[in-house]
């Protein structure tokens, strides 16, 4: 039996180790009160205290080192006391790792029934009973604090794509009046519990759609605040490849050297790829699971639709490269077979891959920024990777 490792450390710091001169891409080290994690990270999307389909055991196996849940569906269904009854969040799903919950506001405005937005918060009814909730910047931090997460992420209002430029500076300008009451609330549950072991990471979130002077307001008024880190929130919601790369260049040029840079909702194995190369040091995503669930396998080649006609006589492993338990035991034929078959054993196989896939191309990559050959690794990684149209990130699973 696996014991839980209940030793936890106290101090937060972000190291960064090494920084390419040619791209500023960044490998890092974060410290958190569960444990160190290396950077650039990818972060498995747990929304429900669970990866779909995966065990916590299957997850360290893969070398996962983080991983994130969802206070909007926690707070609904278990709900955040019976969490902290159970002693937290990692006790509960038996996770001894590092936990970032992110505030559910996304959720709240995606899927939440008759959502009103007020200075005082959101006034919404949940998407499972109807019953109506209040989530306030302050209430959110509290529930955070219940689930006893590593890093936790202040209520924000992330703007639907497309949206006016007058909505946007809006909703900025009230990202960063919560973003205040946040770090009061946050300072004033340090203060009731002073004889905790360890304290929580805050993030402050950069919102401002696709408009280039509200991403700059919302840095400087975040970077204000002296959060624990900064993430770009309100991309990969529509907009172009362009401007989403182009909103993240702009923010990551103004965060602070010494503090992590986490790009929400992304994304994609060359998202992946173009966000290191800005600087950015975390991500998370349902893209990896999600995708596997549907037949979409990851390779260093590109995405593979296993599903395909073409599949059912081809008895490689569905990437010759790949050291997963997935790809070191069965064939192409075999997944697809089981897909055709509907039997459940292919989603957590597929998925195995895809975590073990996103896992290990993080790994390559913060080894060619300490090696200072990135820029080569880069042009390597297009060379054989084949872009995918086809293959979409959806972020209503988180």
């Amino acid at each position: 039996p696996h014991k839980f490792n209940q030793e936890i450390s106290v101090d937060f710091e972000f190291e960064l180790i090494h920084e390419d001169k040619a791209t500023g891409a960044r490998a890092g080290r974060m410290t958190t009160p569960h444990g160190t994690v290396d950077t650039p990270v990818f972060v498995p999307v747990g929304t429900q205290a669970t990866v779909k389909t995966l065990s916590p055991h299957e997850l360290k196996e893969m070398g996962v080192g983080m991983l994130l849940a969802n206070t909007y569906h926690l707070a609904l269904r278990p709900g955040t006391a019976i969490i902290k009854e159970g002693e937290g969040l990692h006790r509960f799903m038996h996770w001894d790792r590092p936990i970032l919950t992110d505030s559910g506001g996304y959720q709240v405005f995606s899927l939440a029934r008759l959502c009103k937005i007020s200075e005082e918060g959101v006034h919404f009814q949940s998407h499972i009973d109807g019953s109506r909730r209040f989530f306030s910047p302050e209430a959110v931090i509290g529930l955070e604090k219940d689930l006893g997460a590593d890093i936790i992420m202040p209520l924000d209002e992330c703007p639907p794509y497309p949206c006016e430029y007058d909505y946007a500076g809006q909703s900025m300008e009230l990202t960063t009046r919560w973003a205040k009451r946040s770090k009061e609330a946050f300072a004033e549950c340090l203060d009731k519990n002073k004889t905790r072991s360890a304290r929580p990471l805050h993030f402050g979130i950069v919102q401002g759609s696709v408009y280039a002077d509200l991403r700059r307001q919302s840095t400087e008024a975040v970077t204000s605040l002296d959060f624990d880190g900064f993430a770009i929130g309100g991309l990969s919601v529509g907009e172009s490849k362009p401007e989403m790369f182009a909103m993240t260049a702009g923010v990551t040029d103004r965060l602070p050297k010494n503090q992590p840079r986490y790009l929400m909702g992304v994304g994609k194995p060359e998202d992946l790829v173009e966000a290191v190369k800005l600087g950015v040091d975390m991500f998370d995503c349902v893209l990896p699971t999600r995708n596997a669930r549907h037949g979409i396998l990851f390779t260093w080649n590109g995405a593979l639709h296993v599903k395909a006609g073409r599949y059912k006589d081809d008895f490689q492993p569905v990437d010759a490269r790949c050291q997963c338990y997935t790809c070191q035991t069965f064939t192409r034929a075999y997944l697809r077979h089981l897909f055709n078959a509907g039997e459940v054993l292919v989603m957590r196989l597929a998925s195995i891959h895809n975590i073990y896939f996103y896992q290990q191309l993080m790994s390559s990559m913060r080894q060619a920024i300490l090696d200072d050959r990135f820029p080569a690794w880069v042009s390597d990684f297009y060379n054989r990777y084949e872009i995918s149209p086809s293959v979409k990130t959806e972020r209503l699973e988180k």
